[in-house]
């Protein structure tokens, strides 16, 4: 799961990261209001942890704007700003909840496991397609009964195409859901990353759920002419 952090504390956006990647989510800090924005309005997360006082543009507006535009992923508010006025506010303009500086990490990550849980579509721990499934809080994925063994990206992968099945997923979208880096085209790392998971989950089942899509990307979907 991706979540984006605008913080623009260079120690506690650091922090952030740096506990919330070790926890296994990925994360993408950005550290003034416009960048914040920007990736708030147009990228793909499941979670937005979001400062109030920022440069250019405060988290006040960032909210806003995504509510406006029927944006509903939850935000997370972590602000030094601890007056009731300011808590009612941010809740007002549709925060999902409020952390105040200085705050332990240890709530934080389970404030932001609580969020992720009541925003998520899915409704149970396991996701499935065909006879391959997916149990995310153990990090397991079986096919046809059969356990698989996954490196961490390898289950953040698949975890990205399940959850989008029937999807085409470009290379650029991959790359910064699962790797947190920009695309370069020089680059074979997720046609190798593809390949590895496509001979674990695919080569020896049917029927085959990793499909390319020339010139565009992958998907995972069942392959209807089998």
């Amino acid at each position: 799961m991706k979540i984006l952090v605008v913080e623009d504390e260079t120690k506690t956006g650091d922090y952030i990261k740096q506990g919330l990647t070790e926890s296994g989510f990925v994360v993408e800090l950005v550290r003034t209001g416009l960048d914040g924005h920007h990736k708030a309005m147009t990228g793909s997360f499941e979670l937005v942890i979001l400062d109030v006082m920022l440069p250019d543009i405060d988290g006040w507006r960032i909210l806003s704007s995504m509510r406006e535009k029927s944006n509903h992923t939850p935000v997370l508010f972590l602000t030094a700003r601890d007056s009731v006025k300011d808590r009612v506010k941010g809740l007002e303009l549709g925060a999902d909840d409020y952390l105040v500086k200085p705050f332990a990490f240890a709530e934080l990550l389970a404030r932001v496991r609580t969020l992720l849980r009541r925003g998520t579509s899915v409704p149970s721990n396991t996701i499935n397609i065909a006879d391959l499934e997916l149990d995310i809080p153990s990090r397991v994925a079986t096919r046809s009964g059969k356990p698989i063994s996954l490196t961490t990206k390898e289950f953040m992968l698949l975890e990205l195409m399940v959850r989008r099945q029937g999807e085409v997923l470009p290379r650029s979208l991959i790359a910064s859901q699962v790797w947190d880096m920009n695309f370069d085209s020089d680059t074979n790392v997720i046609d190798v990353a593809i390949r590895r998971l496509r001979a674990k989950i695919d080569d020896s089942f049917t029927p085959k759920l990793i499909q390319t899509v020339r010139g565009m990307g992958y998907k995972l979907a069942i392959d209807e002419r089998e």
